[in-house]
C-alpha cells in the first residue's frame, strides 16, 4: 500500500520547503496540499496559493508525487488551469496528479461573488470541468463550448510530460461521481461516507468504505473499464477514528483499508492547535515505524 502525506499550504519561505523535502526523505509516496482560497477555521490565518505551493514543492525534491487533494471547479476555470497544471508537470519532471471534486458550499463557492451552486449544477459543472481539463491536456489545441465553460483554440504546448496526461484523481461518493472517476479517472478518492462521519465504530467506517469500493467496481464494468486499473486513495481523519493516535492505530487502519480494495492512505502533517493537532513525536514514530509496516500491504 502507498502512503500519502497532505501538507496545508500555511507555512512560508524556508518552513515550507523544509517540510515537503522531509516529506520526500521520510518516505511517503506522495505529498499532497489542498486547494483553497481558505479553509474553515484558518480562514483569518495565513494560506498561501496552491499552484505556487507545488512549483515550490517540485523545485526541492526529486522522487515524490506532488498532487491537489483536491481542487474543484469553486473557483477555477478549466483553461486557465490546465495551463498551470501543464506547467506543475513540467516542472516536476512528470510527479503532478490532479487530484479534483465537485466542490461544496465553503468560502471558495462564494468568493468570487456568486451565490453557491444547488447540488445538481455543482455535479453537472464538475463533469463538463473535468471532461474540458482531458481535452485540453491531451491535444495541443483545444476549441470547446458547454454550458458553462467554453475554450476558443486554447493552447496547450509543448503539453504533459506525462502521457497522454496528468492522472486524475476524482473524488466522488455519489454515482455520478463515481461514474466520472470510472470514465476519466486514474485513481479515485474518498474520505467516507458523507452522512456518516461521526459516531461509528471502525470497523463500520471501514465497511463504509468497502461499500465504495464495490459501488465504485460497478461503476467501472458499466464504463467497460477494469476495476483493478483504478487506484483507490482514503483521505484519512474526517472521522472520529483516531488514526495517529500510535503506530499501531495507523498499521492497523490501513490494514483494514487494504483489506476492501484502497491502495493508499493518505494523512495530514500535524498542525499544532488545530483539528490536525495530531501528537508529532507519536507521528515521527509512525513514520519511522509504521509505513514500513503499511508498504508491505
Amino acid at each position: 500500500m502507498k502512503t500519502g502525506v497532505v501538507i496545508l499550504p500555511i507555512y512560508s519561505g524556508q518552513e515550507a520547503l523544509a517540510r515537503w523535502r522531509a516529506a520526500e526523505e521520510a518516505g511517503f509516496d506522495t505529498a499532497w496540499t489542498f486547494d483553497h482560497l481558505s479553509w474553515r477555521t484558518f480562514r483569518d490565518k495565513p494560506w498561501f496559493g496552491t499552484v505556487p505551493t507545488l512549483a515550490a514543492a517540485a523545485a526541492v525534491t526529486s522522487r515524490v508525487r506532488l498532487g491537489t487533494l483536491v481542487t474543484s471547479p469553486n473557483f477555477r476555470h478549466p483553461v486557465t488551469f490546465a495551463k498551470e497544471v501543464m506547467t506543475l508537470d513540467d516542472i516536476s519532471g512528470g510527479r503532478i496528479t490532479l487530484g479534483i471534486g465537485a466542490g461544496g458550499t465553503g468560502f471558495d463557492a462564494t468568493t468570487l461573488g456568486q451565490d453557491p451552486w444547488p447540488p445538481r449544477e455543482r455535479q453537472d459543472r464538475f463533469e463538463e470541468f473535468l471532461d474540458l481539463m482531458d481535452r485540453l491536456l491531451t491535444a495541443p489545441a483545444t476549441t470547446y463550448r458547454g454550458t458553462y465553460y467554453s475554450a476558443v483554440e486554447a493552447r496547450m504546448i509543448p503539453g504533459c510530460v506525462q502521457t497522454p496526461r496528468v492522472p486524475f484523481s476524482v473524488a466522488a461518493t455519489g454515482p455520478r461521481g463515481m461514474r466520472l472517476a470510472a470514465r476519466l479517472g486514474q485513481q479515485w478518492v474518498t474520505f467516507g461516507d458523507p452522512k456518516r462521519l461521526t459516531g461509528q465504530t471502525a470497523a463500520q467506517y471501514t465497511a463504509d468504505i468497502a461499500d465504495q469500493v464495490h459501488r465504485l467496481e460497478d461503476a467501472c464494468i458499466a464504463e467497460g473499464r477494469d476495476p483493478k486499473e483504478l487506484g483507490r486513495v482514503l483521505l484519512s481523519g474526517s472521522t472520529d477514528e483516531r488514526v495517529l493516535d500510535s503506530v499501531d492505530a495507523f498499521v492497523d487502519h490501513a490494514g483494514r483499508h487494504a483489506a476492501v480494495g484502497i491502495t493508499e492512505i493518505a494523512v495530514h502533517l500535524p498542525v499544532p492547535g488545530t483539528v490536525f493537532g495530531t501528537d508529532e513525536k507519536v507521528f515521527e514514530r509512525i513514520v519511522a515505524d509504521g509505513l514500513p509496516q503499511v508498504r508491505d500491504l
